[in-house]
């Protein structure tokens, strides 16, 4: 296919499964912001009837009135909707988020749904199944296709990507707003006039592993020096870590607060943000909080944290999952204001080479 002229105005539909609370789908809205800064033609279409972030261009909500158990025919319909839309707006990219976790839906849309439109998928986790599937040639074959495939990490590129024969690759990061520090800048009442560490994003304990942030906490004694750890979020375990926290010796300075779509005043006044998943793809938490000048400590797991974070610089890399050198680390950030005061110094001119500008350059170069 023939690239659209240089003057012709380009047109762009990102395909997503809806524009909710996960990192996946922040950094889809945040392109949508990006491109039509450029002065693309930007179309979003979601599967799902959620949207919890700021986008711009229109919006295509083939979710809207989705029944909870919908029958194969009603899926067949909105991949038909779909294509019709895609086809009456002769777009000149597909840029596509969704997971790719079944390679019968992934050749319907590659051989159907999306047939005769340039595509870039955008692969944002490190977890293999998420974006191959089952059938893992089939999906080689699929992405080899495209006219890009995007990895938000280094990690992704070079070990989900390359290593399985797909070379068609470049790493983008994702974004962050450099106007999210004027967002407000007033804590919730229960958190005024305490120190307290940060957890935030979806509670789902398989992949986020909050039973060791909570008995890492517990070890490091801190508590007992009046320091709170923060977490904020919802999601299907929810209500178990809560238990799980009560029954903790630190339970009484661990203190849960629900997802907010304006998270920054508590990230800004947090002493440090943690993380302590056992596989993210792009962890925008640690992004985001060092942008308002708030410190990380963060396991080093595959893909992400490596390529944000230099330990002593703007936070603290752990290298392994260790509660007696994660405990160690909250201890250090704690006690050592010297330490803090670099960590902090550092934290904000350490992540320009994320901001909307730089980012944005780097989807224009792949685009034009």
């Amino acid at each position: 296919m023939t690239r659209p002229p240089k003057s012709a105005k380009i047109k762009v539909c990102l395909v997503a499964t809806s524009l909710g609370k996960g990192g996946a789908e922040r950094s889809c809205a945040m392109l949508s912001n990006m491109l039509d800064s450029l002065g693309y033609e930007v179309h979003t279409v979601i599967l799902q009837d959620r949207v919890d972030q700021a986008f711009s261009g229109t919006l295509l909500n083939l979710g809207k009135g989705k029944k909870e158990n919908d029958s194969f025919g009603d899926r067949l319909y909105r991949a038909y909707k779909l294509k019709r839309f895609l086809r009456s707006n002769n777009f000149d990219f597909i840029i596509d988020h969704r997971p790719k976790n079944e390679s019968k839906r992934e050749m319907f849309y590659d051989r159907y749904v999306y047939k005769g439109i340039r595509r870039i998928y955008v692969v944002h986790s490190s977890n293999k199944f998420s974006y191959f599937s089952e059938k893992e040639e089939r999906m080689i074959d699929i992405y080899s296709k495209n006219y890009a495939t995007v990895a938000v990490s280094r990690y992704i590129e070079t070990e989900l990507l390359n290593s399985s024969g797909i070379h068609n690759t470049v790493t983008i990061y994702n974004a962050f707003d450099t106007n999210w520090v004027s967002v407000g800048d007033e804590l919730p009442i229960q958190l005024r006039d305490k120190q307290y560490l940060l957890w935030y994003g979806r509670v789902v304990d398989e992949i986020k592993d909050l039973r060791f942030l909570i008995d890492a906490f517990e070890q490091s004694e801190v508590w007992k020096q009046g320091t709170h750890l923060v977490i904020m979020g919802d999601g299907p375990d929810s209500e178990d870590i809560k238990k799980y926290a009560k029954q903790s010796a630190a339970g009484a300075h661990v203190d849960f607060l629900p997802h907010t779509p304006n998270p920054f005043p508590v990230i800004k006044y947090a002493r440090s943000t943690v993380l302590t998943s056992r596989y993210e793809g792009f962890p925008m938490v640690l992004v985001e909080s060092l942008s308002v000048g708030t410190p990380v400590i963060s396991l080093d797991i595959a893909s992400g944290p490596s390529e944000i974070v230099v330990d002593g610089e703007n936070g603290l890399l752990i290298p392994e999952r260790s509660l007696p050198l994660f405990s160690e680390a909250i201890r250090k950030i704690k006690d050592d204001d010297s330490l803090y005061e670099r960590l902090s110094s550092n934290a904000k001119s350490s992540i320009e080479a994320f901001s909307m500008e730089a980012i944005a350059a780097r989807w224009k170069k792949l685009l034009e």
